[in-house]
C-alpha cells in the first residue's frame, strides 16, 4: 500500500497516460534509502495496463559486470534485434555477449539501445523501470542515458529510482527529477500503528521514512542511540536495526548471510555450491527468512533492502569476506569468468598472479564489448595484484587506454604517469608517451602535449619509425589547431622523412596529410596540394585505413584545403557515412565541423548549419571541448554571413573564450573573422576594419601565412568604402602574389577581385571577368556573389548602368539563394541607385526550423529514408516522423520532393533555437 503518496501517484499516472497517447516521458525518483522509491516503481508497474513492462535494477556488487543491468532490462526485447541496422545489431549483440564482440565507439551501444526500444514499442507501449540507478554498472548507465535523453515521440515511459547524494547517471543529465519525501503524521500512524506518544519521537527521528518507521518502531532500542532533538543518521540507524536482527540468528545463518552478501549472483544453486565448500547448508537461510532479512523465491535470493546486504557485508571481518569470495569464485560456472575474476581479486590478501591474470582477461573481454569503464577497472586492479613488475606498466597503460575510450581523461592520465614512472620497455614506452601527449593536448595543455609527442617520436624513430610518424602527425595536428604554423611544418617534414621506403599505408597517409596541411598553412599551396592528393590516394587504396574511425576527420581535410569543385567529394561522403553507420559519436564532432566548413564554402548553407549544430551538440554531450571550439567558431562565421547578429556574437564569444583557454589559435582567428564579416555585411565597415586588422595581427603572431586566411580582400573592400584607397592599394600586390603562388582558384579569384576593386575603370571587365572565371572552378557561391556585387557597384560608378544592373541582379539572386540577407540588401541598394528596384522576396520559411528539424530536413532531402535518418542522428524513426510533420507544417509542403526543393532552393536566414 502506498500511504500518503497522492502527489507522486498522480505524477506517475500522468506519465503513463501520455505514453499511451504516443508521447515519451522520463522521470527520476530521488530520495534517501527506504523512502519508498521502489514502492512507487511497483505502483507504476501495477498501473501499466496495456503496456509492456521492462524492469531492471542496479546492484552494488555487480558494478564491474559489463552491461549487466542493460541485459536484464532489454532481455524481453531482444527478439526484435534483427530489425536494427546491421552495425547497431552487431554492436548491441557484442556488448550483451550474445554474439562475437568487436570494440567500437562507446556511444554505439546507446544508439542501438534506443533503436531496440523504439522497435519493441511498435508492438505496444513500454514502461521501463530502473531501480537503484546509483548502482548501475557504468556501461549500462551510459547506454541508457544516451537512449533516454533522445526519447520524444515513441510510446515509451522511463521511471528511474536513485538514492540522493550518491553519484549516478542522473548527475548533469538534465532529466526531470521528483524528490520523494517522507510520510505525514496520518500515514505514519497508519503504517506503524504506534500511539501518539511514541509516534512523535519516531517521526521526528525518521522524517517519515517508511522503512525507518517500520524498523525503528519494531525495535525501540534504536531510538536511544541519539539524544532527544538530535537527528539520527538515517542509513546508519536502519543498518543498525538490521544488524541487531541478524546478530540473534544462529551462527550458520549469519555466516551464509555473509556469503550471500558477498555474492553478485542471486542464483541459490551457486550459493549452495559455495556454501558447501564452507561446510554450510543452504537451509541455514531459513532463520534469516523468518527474520525478514532475505527471501527465496523460484531459486533466487533477494535481500529485503540493499541496506541489509551492505550492513551485513560491512560488519563481517576481512578474513570472513575473503573466504566468502574464494568460495564463490570456485562455485561459479565457466560462463561466469568475469564474475569469477572479481571474486578472486576480492579474495586476494596481497599480490595474486592468478587473480591478476583473470582480471586482465576480463578487461580484454570488456574492452571488446565496448564496456570501457569496466575494462579500465579490471586492468587497473590486475596491475595492483600482479607480482610481476614487468606486467604492471602494461596493465596500467591498458587501464589508461580504456579510460580514454570511456571519456575519463583525468584518470587515464594519472595511470599513464604511474606506468611511465616504472620505466617501461619499448615499444610500450612509446605508446604511453603517445597517449599522454594526446590526452594532455586535448585537455588544454597544448604546448606540453606537443612537447611530449615530439620528444617521444624522436626516441621511437630508430626502433619504430611508424610509431614516430604517428606521434609527429599528432603533434602537427595539435599545431594546426593552435595555429603554430612553423612548428607544424617542422613536425610534418620530420614525419615525412621517417616514412619507411615504399610504405603506402598508415604512415604515408598521416605524414602526407600533415605535410600537405602544413605547407598550405605556411604559404606553399602548390606543394601542399600535391601532398594532400597523395594522402587521398593512400586512403583510397586501403580498406583498413578507410574503416579506421580515427582517420575519419582527416578524410575531410583535403577538400577543405584544396577548395576544388568536386575534388575528393566521395571521400568526404564516405567518411561521414561510415561514422554514422558505426554510430561513431566520438569521431563525429571533428568530422562534422570539417564538413560544415566545407559546406559553408559552397551553396549548401542549410547543410552546413545542420552539420555545425550537430557537431556542437555531440561535442557538449561527449565532453570533447577541443572539438566544441571549432564548431562554435565555424557556426559563428556562417551566421556572420547570414547576418544573424545575436547568434553570431554569442557563438563567437563562447568559441573565443574556449579557444583562449585551450590554446586553439587557429579557431580563435575564425571567431575574429566572424565578427569582421558580420560588421561588413551589416554595412559597418569602420567596425569591420578593427576586427580584420586584429585578425591580421593574430595571424602574424601565430605565423600563419596561408593566403586563404588572409583578411586582405575584406580589408581592401572596407578601406575603399571608408575612403582609404592608399591603405587598400598597399595590400593588393602582396596578396595577389601569394594567391598566385598557391595556385588554387579560390584564392586567385579573391585576388582578382581585389585587383579589380583597386584598379582603374579601364581594367574592370578584364579583372572582374578573370575573377568570375576563377570562381566558376570552385563551389563557393558566396564569393561569386560578392564579386558580382563589387562588379556591379564599380560599373554603376563608371556610369555603365545597364551593365551594372545585369551584375547586380545576378548578385541578388545568388545572395537570396544562399540566405545572407544583409548582402542581398546591399546589392538591392546598389541596384536602386541605378534606377531599378529589386523585386521583393518572400521571407523564407526555413528560418522557422529548429536545429534538429533542420538536421532532419537536410538528411531526408538528400534521399535518406526515415530509418536511415534515425540511425544517422541517433534518434528513433517516430521522432524523425514527429519532427518531419513540424517541418512540413512550417514549410507549407506535403511531400519529400517538395522538401528537397525547399532545402536546395530557399535561403536560411535564422534559426530560432540555438544550442
Amino acid at each position: 500500500m502506498l500511504l500518503g503518496r497522492d502527489s507522486e501517484r498522480r505524477t506517475i499516472d500522468h506519465l503513463l497516460a501520455d505514453t499511451r497517447l504516443g508521447r515519451s516521458g522520463v522521470l527520476a525518483l530521488v530520495g534517501e534509502p527506504g523512502i519508498g522509491k521502489t514502492a512507487l516503481l511497483d505502483y507504476a508497474a501495477w498501473r501499466a495496463d496495456s503496456m509492456r513492462v521492462l524492469r531492471a535494477r542496479g546492484v552494488e556488487s555487480e558494478t564491474e559486470v559489463p552491461f549487466g543491468c542493460l541485459l536484464e532490462l532489454l532481455r524481453p526485447a531482444l527478439g526484435v534485434v534483427d530489425q536494427l541496422p546491421a552495425p547497431q545489431a552487431e554492436a548491441l549483440g557484442g556488448a550483451l555477449a550474445l554474439r562475437p564482440a568487436r570494440a567500437g565507439d562507446r556511444f554505439a551501444i546507446g544508439a542501438a539501445t534506443l533503436s531496440l526500444l523504439a522497435a519493441f514499442a511498435e508492438r505496444e507501449p513500454l514502461l521501463l523501470l530502473i531501480d537503484d540507478a546509483q548502482s548501475l554498472d557504468a556501461s549500462s548507465a551510459e547506454a541508457l542515458l544516451f537512449a533516454v535523453r533522445r526519447l520524444l515521440a515513441d510510446p515509451i515511459a522511463v521511471l528511474m529510482a536513485a538514492r540522493e547524494g550518491e553519484p549516478s547517471l542522473l548527475d548533469g543529465s538534465g532529466l526531470p527529477q521528483l524528490e520523494v519525501g517522507g510520510l505525514d503524521r496520518t500515514a505514519a500512524a497508519e503504517l506503524t500503528g504506534l500511539p501518539d506518544s511514541a509516534l512523535e519521537r519516531v517521526l521526528m527521528e525518521t522524517g517519515g521514512n517508511p522503512l525507518a518507521l517500520l524498523e525503528l518502531a519494531a525495535d525501540g532500542s534504536g531510538l536511544g542511540d541519539a539524544p532527544p532533538g538530535e537527528p539520527l543518521p538515517l542509513s546508519a540507524s536502519i543498518a543498525r536495526a538490521f544488524l541487531r536482527r541478524a546478530s540473534s540468528l544462529p551462527e550458520d545463518s549469519r555466516r551464509i548471510l555473509v556469503l550471500a552478501a558477498a555474492s553478485d549472483n542471486r542464483d541459490v544453486l551457486v550459493l549452495a555450491r559455495a556454501a558447501a565448500s564452507m561446510d554450510l547448508a543452504v537451509e541455514a537461510l531459513g532463520p534469516a527468512e523468518d527474520a525478514g532479512l532475505v527471501s527465496v523465491n523460484a531459486g533466487s535470493l533477494e535481500f529485503r533492502h540493499p541496506l541489509v546486504r551492505s550492513a551485513i557485508y560491512g560488519e563481517a571481518g576481512a578474513s570472513e569476506r575473503r573466504a566468502a569470495h574464494r568460495a564463490l569464485a570456485d562455485a561459479l560456472p565457466d560462463r561466469e569468468l568475469d564474475r569469477r575474476a572479481w571474486h578472486l581479486a576480492s579474495a586476494a590478501v596481497a599480490t595474486d598472479a592468478s587473480a591478476s591474470s583473470a582480471l586482465e582477461q576480463a578487461g580484454s573481454r570488456a574492452s571488446d564489448r565496448s564496456a570501457y569503464s569496466e575494462a579500465a577497472a579490471a586492468f587497473e586492479r590486475a596491475a595492483r595484484l600482479s607480482p610481476d613488475a614487468e606486467r604492471q606498466p602494461r596493465l596500467l597503460y591498458a587501464a589508461g587506454d580504456a579510460h580514454t575510450n570511456a571519456g575519463n581523461g583525468g584518470r587515464a592520465l594519472a595511470l599513464l604517469e604511474e606506468a611511465r614512472a616504472q620505466a617501461p620497455p619499448t615499444p610500450l614506452g612509446h605508446e604511453i608517451e603517445h597517449l599522454r601527449g594526446y590526452l594532455i593536448s586535448r585537455r588544454g595543455g597544448v604546448k606540453e602535449g606537443h612537447a611530449i609527442l615530439v620528444a617521444g617520436a624522436e626516441r621511437a624513430a630508430a626502433a619504430d619509425p611508424e610509431a614516430a610518424v604517428l606521434m609527429l602527425a599528432e603533434a602537427a595536428h595539435i599545431s594546426f589547431y593552435s595555429g603554430a604554423t612553423e612548428q607544424m611544418l617542422r613536425n610534418a617534414e620530420r614525419a615525412h622523412e621517417l616514412v619507411p621506403p615504399g610504405d603506402q599505408g598508415r604512415a604515408r597517409f598521416f605524414a602526407s596529410s600533415a605535410l600537405g596541411i602544413a605547407q598550405v598553412m605556411a604559404g606553399d599551396g602548390e606543394a601542399g596540394a600535391r601532398r594532400l592528393k597523395e594522402a587521398g590516394e593512400a586512403l583510397d587504396a586501403s580498406e583498413d585505413l578507410r574503416a579506421d574511425p580515427r582517420l575519419l576527420a582527416w578524410a575531410a581535410v583535403g577538400p577543405l584545403f584544396l577548395r576544388e569543385a568536386e575534388e575528393d567529394r566521395a571521400r568526404v561522403d564516405r567518411a561521414l557515412a561510415h561514422a554514422r553507420e558505426r554510430a561513431a559519436a566520438a569521431a563525429l564532432p571533428a568530422l562534422l565541423h570539417y564538413i560544415g566548413r566545407d559546406q559553408a564554402m559552397s551553396d549548401a548553407w542549410p547543410a552546413a548549419q545542420a552539420s555545425y549544430h550537430e557537431s556542437i551538440h555531440l561535442s557538449r554531450e561527449s565532453g570533447q571541448r577541443t572539438d566544441l571550439a571549432p564548431g562554435l567558431a565555424g557556426l559563428a562565421w556562417l551566421e556572420a554571413r547570414q547576418g544573424l547578429e545575436r547568434q553570431c556574437r554569442e557563438h563567437a564569444q563562447e568559441g573565443r573564450a574556449l579557444c583562449k583557454e585551450l590554446g586553439l589559435g587557429l579557431y580563435e582567428v575564425w571567431t575574429v573573422i566572424a565578427l569582421g564579416e558580420l560588421e561588413l555585411g551589416l554595412g559597418r565597415p569602420e567596425r569591420a576594419i578593427g576586427h580584420f586588422e586584429e585578425q591580421q595581427e593574430l595571424l602574424g603572431r601565430l605565423g600563419i601565412v596561408d593566403v586563404d586566411l588572409s583578411p586582405a580582400p575584406e580589408l581592401v573592400d572596407a578601406y575603399l568604402r571608408t575612403g582609404r584607397p592608399k591603405d587598400a592599394a598597399v595590400l593588393v600586390g602582396p596578396f595577389a602574389a601569394a594567391a598566385e603562388a598557391k595556385g588554387q582558384p579560390w584564392a586567385m579569384g579573391r585576388a582578382a577581385r581585389c585587383l579589380a576593386l583597386a584598379g582603374s575603370d579601364d581594367e574592370l571587365d578584364e579583372r572582374f571577368g578573370e575573377a568570375l572565371a576563377l570562381h566558376e572552378r570552385t563551389r563557393d557561391i558566396f564569393e561569386t556573389a560578392r564579386t558580382r556585387l563589387a562588379y556591379g557597384a564599380r560599373l554603376r560608378r563608371a556610369r555603365k548602368r545597364v551593365r551594372a544592373r545585369e551584375e547586380l541582379r545576378e548578385a541578388i539572386d545568388l545572395f537570396y539563394g544562399l540566405g545572407p540577407t544583409p548582402w542581398a540588401e546591399q546589392a538591392a541598394a546598389e541596384l536602386a541607385a541605378t534606377g531599378e528596384t529589386a523585386r521583393r522576396r518572400d521571407a523564407s520559411t526555413l528560418d522557422d526550423l529548429t536545429p534538429q528539424e533542420l538536421q532532419i530536413a537536410v538528411l531526408l532531402a538528400e534521399g535518406r529514408t526515415t530509418k536511415q535518418a534515425a540511425a544517422a542522428l541517433f534518434l528513433s524513426p517516430k521522432t524523425i516522423e514527429y519532427h518531419l510533420r513540424n517541418v512540413y507544417r512550417k514549410l507549407g509542403i506535403a511531400s519529400r520532393d517538395e522538401l528537397t526543393a525547399a532545402i536546395t532552393s530557399r535561403p536560411l536566414t535564422k534559426i530560432t533555437q540555438n544550442l
